[in-house]
């Protein structure tokens, strides 16, 4: 709570960067004349913001990009300006009932109420990406457009967080090409991100990716004792492998006490076992478990010994006969 400072003029992001757990924020009463676009960078719990009755004349949205349109942000006893730049204000402002109407002065210096303005050539921008989700084989490629309009003209951004793919970007005014070559796994499930932005604000469209690969089984661990027996395993593919066991080359049928466990589940991989409630000897022996999908297969193989078999002698077994 920051009130009646006159030697307050500015907040940027060493202003507030170390309160990180910050969540209300009220600046009343300061000379406070300009925000910084990333004075709430580190800010990201901010739940309420009250900047009534400084000297703000001018706001970015990008000042509050972070911050929930549902949350209030209380801006009233400023002398904003009826300008394009402050348009995104009357898109998002959340004042209490009790307070004053929100105002601007115009550009003959007369007040007009903010519910009002409407600037010339001041649209926020709209975007349309194609297309919305695709599916494709491991090695393929994909090209997406990503169109914008908007006044003034918007740039166009595209997110990626594709390190091991290859990819290419044409832009032009009103609309950006996205080349993607030679996809992998890893690029399965992602999301890629066309935002347009401009003085008014910022609107995103999404494209998922849905890439098919064959069954891999990554790994495959000796019996490991938890609360039961396990013997661990990794597998990738999708779409999502069936899997079948198989014990000393037959068909494992499973049941309550041998069955598969699926552990961890992501888009790419499954992390489970197969768990053995109180196995014997006869469950020893070689395990071998198979991934299969429509576009390939894969198996892997491991030996168990949960329980040394008795000690049975010839002699023993002529006594047991008599």
């Amino acid at each position: 709570y920051i009130a009646s400072q006159n030697r307050l003029f500015d907040i940027s992001d060493s202003s507030l960067r170390h309160y990180i757990n910050l969540r209300n924020l009220t600046v009343t009463r300061t000379r406070l004349t300009s925000i910084s676009s990333d004075a709430f960078y580190n800010n990201t719990k901010l739940q309420y913001v009250n900047l009534r009755d400084n000297n703000l004349s001018m706001l970015s949205w990008r000042t509050f990009q972070n911050f929930n349109i549902t949350f209030p942000l209380l801006l009233s006893g400023n002398p904003l300006d009826c300008v394009c730049e402050n348009m995104w204000i009357k898109l998002r402002l959340q004042e209490d009932i009790d307070s004053p109407e929100l105002t601007c002065t115009d550009e003959r210096g007369e007040t007009r109420d903010f519910a009002t303005l409407t600037p010339p050539d001041c649209v926020v921008p709209k975007v349309e990406l194609t297309p919305k989700t695709v599916t494709v084989m491991e090695g393929g490629d994909v090209k997406a457009v990503c169109s914008a309009s908007g006044s003034p003209v918007p740039v166009i951004l595209w997110t990626l967080d594709m390190p091991s793919t290859h990819y290419e970007i044409n832009p032009l005014e009103t609309k950006s090409t996205l080349t993607l070559s030679d996809l992998s796994p890893d690029d399965n499930g992602r999301v890629i991100v066309c935002s347009a932005e401009n003085m008014v604000g910022q609107t995103e469209a999404t494209l998922q990716l849905n890439i098919l690969f064959p069954p891999t089984i990554q790994q495959l661990l000796g019996p490991e004792r938890d609360h039961h027996w396990c013997i661990p395993f990794t597998v990738t593919g999708n779409p999502k492998p069936e899997l079948l066991w198989y014990h000393k080359n037959e068909l494992l049928q499973e049941q309550d006490y041998i069955r598969t466990m699926i552990h961890e589940s992501t888009e790419n991989e499954d992390h489970g076992c197969l768990q053995l409630v109180n196995p014997t000897h006869i469950h020893n022996g070689e395990y071998k478990l198979v991934a299969k999908n429509e576009y390939g297969r894969d198996e892997k193989t491991v030996t168990a010994q949960f329980i040394d078999p008795p000690n049975i002698s010839p002699t023993d077994d002529m006594d047991y006969c008599k």
